[in-house]
């Protein structure tokens, strides 16, 4: 019998405190890395909770940073998902007309207690080096 996985639900907002220790830890690793970069929280509706901006970061970056999060609490996966179908070609450049789907790896759903409470984003570098970045404010969730 095949049964399907369960989907991930989504939980109470991510607090102000949480976001704020996500966003520091994904700051703080940027700032060691010397990547002028934008980080963006988002609750479990896709709200803005924290936002910061790295001296010396373009300024296009604010609006993706917040993309990449919202995109990756409105679908629970990371952005790259979406990156990699996309690069894929074929079906998955059905992707272009998704509203909502940011198709830049460095968006992470944040999950506590096995729900998604909020998302981060990332934006100013690589795809990968915000990936990398993401990962490390996402990890500071847990602690």
């Amino acid at each position: 019998m095949n049964q399907l996985a369960q989907p991930i639900p989504y939980g109470f907002p991510i607090t102000l405190e949480e976001a704020r220790r996500v966003a520091s830890a994904a700051m703080d690793e940027a700032g060691r890395q010397g990547w002028p970069m934008v980080i963006a929280v988002t609750d479990s509706g896709s709200n803005l909770v924290a936002l910061y901006k790295m001296d010396h970061a373009q300024t296009g970056s604010v609006a993706i940073a917040q993309h990449k999060a919202a995109s990756a609490v409105r679908f629970k996966r990371p952005t790259r998902a979406f990156e990699e179908a996309l690069a894929a070609g074929g079906i998955g450049l059905r992707l272009l007309a998704t509203e909502g789907a940011c198709p830049l790896e460095g968006g992470l759903p944040l999950v506590k207690d096995g729900a998604v409470i909020g998302g981060i984003g990332v934006s100013g570098m690589q795809s990968t080096q915000d990936a990398l970045v993401a990962a490390v404010g996402a990890s500071a969730l847990a602690s």
